[in-house]
Order: C-alpha cells, then structure tokens, then sequence
C-alpha cells in the first residue's frame, strides 16, 4: 500500500450490522445460557433421591448439553509469540539512500524524461521518509544491477540478517528444533524457494513443514501468521517461524509511466522474522499470545484487484502500476474486515450504544450525527501498515485515533520508509522500544497490500514488553517522535 489520492468511504455505511453479526457469532451460547439457568435451578429444588432416580433420557439431555457447552467454549491450542526480530541494515550490502542521492542516481541512468524525474522529486518531498533509509549495494549501480543474482543476494542479507538476531537472541531454540516454515516475499520467488533456501542455510530438519508465499503484497505478513497459526493448531508441541520480506532489486523499474515510479520511490530495504510457538511450557517467556486474526478479500471486485497490479507499461517494461483508487479501495477492505473484527474485541456497550445511534437515526432523526465505534477502548496500540502518509493518516482520522496512537506507522516510515509486510513489525518495535506495551495491552496490526487485502492480526501482551536486543530503534529511537516534516 502507498500514497493515494481519494479520501476514504465514510466508515457508518456498512458498518451498522456490528450488533447483528456479534448475536449471530454468539447465538448458540446465547441460547444455551437460560436452558442451563433452568437446570441448575431445578437442580437445587431436587433432594438427593430426586437425582438418584431421574429419568435415563433426561440424564442423556443434560449429558448433551454439558458436552456442547464444552465444545464450544473450549480453547484450541494457544498461538505464543516468543520473540521477533527486523532486519538492520548494514554496510556494504545495504547503503543509506538520500532524497539527493536518489535523484541524482536517477538522472545518471538516463532512463527518466524530465517530467517524470520531476514527479519523483514530488513524491519523495511528500513521501515522509528521511534521510537514513537504505537500498540494495545494486541499486546504487549506473545502471543498477537487476538481476536474478543480485535479488537473491538482497533476499539472503535481508533474510539471514533477521534469522541471525532472532536466533542469537533466544538461544534455547535452534534451528533444528523448527517444525514449521512460512517465508513471504511479494514479487520475488526464486527456484529453489527462499524458504528452501532458510532450511539449507539453518541446516534445519527433513521433516519440517515449509511453505513458500509469494503474489501477497504488502499484507502477506499476517496471512503468512494466519498459516503458521493454523499449521500449528494441528501440530502439538511445535515452534514455528514466519520470514516476511520484499525485494527491492526485483522491482526496480526504468520506465517513465508515474503509477509505476511511486513504489520506486517509496520502497526500502526490510524484512522480519517471527518466532511462535504453541507449547504452554513457553507462556512464562513469551511476549504475546494471538487472540485475533481476521483477512478480508476484496478480490471479486474489478476495480478492487485492478488497483495495485503488476503488468507492462507501453513500451514493455514491467513495473508494479498503482491507481487513484487505492486509498478509497483500502477503506472499503478495512471497513468490511472491522465489521467482522468488531464484535470480536469492542465490549458490549460500545456495541450498544452503535446500534442505540443507528436506530434513532433511522427512526427519529436522519439528520443525527451517526457514531464511530471507539476501537481505543479495546485495544492500546496499533500498527498500521505504513506504506504512505496518507494513508496512514486517513484511517487514523477515520479510526478516531490520535497522533500518539498513529505515532509508530509515522515514525517507522519516517524511518525505514515502505518496507511492505514487514512494516507492522518494525512498528512493534518501535512501540516496544518507547516502553509503552504493558502486560494485558492489546496490540491490532492492519495490514494492506494488493488483490485487494486487507488483514488484522490481535495480539494480547504477556508481560511489560521490553524490546529484544540489536532491535532496528535501538540506535536512533532517542530522537523519535519527529514532529517536523523531513
């Protein structure tokens, strides 16, 4: 997800079935909670001889109903965040790539007209990225190096980096001990896969469950969680881990068509590395446990799939193509998924008092201002994917959420810029190296990229989190927040 050019739908249309979805996803237990009521009194009005000689058929009844009620209220096997760790860049691979030395990079190519070296000097001024981003060694290359070697060299830096330091820093779990692999990575997918690539570097074992995505843009990263969770629901005991990353080699793009020069602007080197776990041994050391994931695909629609799309410009160049329809689009994906995420996390009198408004607006007063639902009373942080400053800001103002709450999608673009899927965790980080995320905080990560997605991941804090070593803030979060723009 990058910059946009339409403001986002109004969040009240659509949103109005909250109360209704939350008495459907609840009516069973809704329904069983006076049947059970009934019983238990009849109970203590029964003496002990009563009980001894009830009827075989009503025993078998309330058999049944103990057993429902057990299955559906039982927990499935818990998803533990051990630890995470973002990729720091680090010279000579990755070099620091200036606004100045962009744009002179740019003209040395000879690729770019003037119009369009003038519209990438609009988008950077706008961008809110600073100065300390990196790019790949290739990309500083007259021409640069777009090649396959040159792409799998910046994936294995990017990748290996985050392994590294997430490994170094939980050393009770090695890699030998992974049962469950999920690598992703937007637009390169080389053969093998990256995520064969890991089990070769790690020497990791034969039987472990390896799963390669590629094609997801930006919100893969928690699609890519939504896998890991479900491979580990099944399998007991296990440790998994989730490798999201982009590579900016692969989408290097010499063409002059301005829908495909914004991701050539925006884009920087990053990745992350996700350690989970599934075993109750690792509660006593894990950061977070998963309460919440929800994915929205908004693919079905034309102008939704069309809006972040791969193809050939004119002349036959291949570029990523973004339409002005991104932003209004993001807004419809992320109004479809918080109708479903809403009933899940926002306590029953924000719901009440929703659908109270709704009512008498429909009933009583069409001119009755329409309410919001409040999401800051049920969660304290949240991650938005930071894939342009419009965006950013639009969904903050959309989610009623002030610059404190936005502060770690700013400031991480700020930063890094647009590191696509790994965005959220850089975000994490941030938050975690401010000293904000206190045991029992909620955490809601929104992610959005192409088809269209758009996916949220809840996560429930375990303890004070304090941030892991070697994190990507730990040299520079001193002078965050930065108010001014870059």
């Amino acid at each position: 997800m990058v910059n946009g050019f339409q403001k986002l739908p109004n969040f009240l249309q659509k949103v109005t079935i909250l109360g209704y979805h939350y008495f459907i996803t609840h009516f069973l237990k809704l329904c069983l909670i006076p049947l059970m009521a009934f019983v238990t009194l009849e109970a203590f009005h029964m003496s002990s001889y009563d009980i001894l000689h009830l009827h075989p058929n009503l025993l078998i009844l309330v058999a049944i109903l103990g057993l429902t009620l057990f299955t559906m209220t039982r927990q499935r096997s818990v998803v533990y965040l051990i630890d995470f760790s973002c990729y720091r860049s680090t010279p000579p691979r990755c070099l620091k790539f200036t606004s100045d030395t962009f744009m002179e990079h740019m003209k040395q190519t000879g690729f770019f007209d003037d119009t369009s070296l003038e519209f990438q000097s609009k988008i950077l001024r706008r961008s809110g990225i600073c100065e300390e981003t990196t790019a790949p060694e290739a990309m500083m290359c007259i021409p640069p190096q777009s090649t396959l070697k040159t792409a799998r060299e910046e994936a294995e830096t990017v990748i290996f980096g985050a392994l590294d330091n997430l490994f170094a820093n939980n050393i009770n779990v090695k890699p030998e001990d992974i049962g469950i692999l999920v690598v992703s990575s937007g637009t390169f997918s080389p053969l093998p896969s990256l995520s064969s690539t890991i089990v070769n570097k790690y020497k990791m074992k034969s039987n472990i469950r390896s799963f390669n995505l590629g094609g997801m843009g930006c919100s893969s990263g928690v699609i890519a969680i939504d896998l890991a969770k479900n491979m580990l629901q099944v399998h007991k005991d296990s440790y998994a881990i989730v490798v999201t990353t982009e590579n900016i080699t692969r989408n290097w793009y010499p063409g002059n068509k301005k829908e495909m020069l914004i991701p050539l602007c925006l884009f920087r080197v990053g990745g992350a590395a996700v350690l989970l776990s599934n075993r109750n041994s690792d509660r006593w050391r894990a950061k977070y446990k998963l309460v919440h994931l929800v994915r929205t695909h908004k693919g079905a629609n034309d102008t939704a799939f069309k809006c972040i799309y791969q193809e050939e410009d004119d002349v036959g160049i291949t570029g990523v193509s973004l339409s002005k329809d991104v932003v209004a689009t993001a807004g419809n994906a992320l109004r479809t998924n918080i109708r479903t995420l809403g009933p899940l996390v926002l306590p029953f009198r924000e719901l009440l008092h929703f659908t109270t408004t709704f009512v008498a607006k429909k009933l009583l007063n069409p001119k009755m201002k329409g309410y919001i639902p409040d999401f800051k009373v049920a969660l304290e942080h949240f991650c938005i994917h930071s894939g342009g400053r419009a965006v950013i800001d639009e969904l903050g103002k959309k989610l009623r959420l002030s610059a404190v709450d936005i502060e770690a999608s700013r400031m991480t673009l700020h930063r890094f810029g647009n590191t696509s899927s790994s965005s959220i965790w850089y975000e994490l980080a941030y938050t975690e190296c401010k000293g904000r995320v206190l045991k029992g905080h909620r955490v809601w990560q929104i992610a959005l990229g192409s088809g269209f997605k758009c996916n949220s991941a809840v996560w429930v804090a375990l303890m004070d989190v304090k941030p892991s070593p070697n994190s990507p803030w730990e040299d520079c979060i001193i002078r965050y927040p930065i108010v001014e723009n870059c």
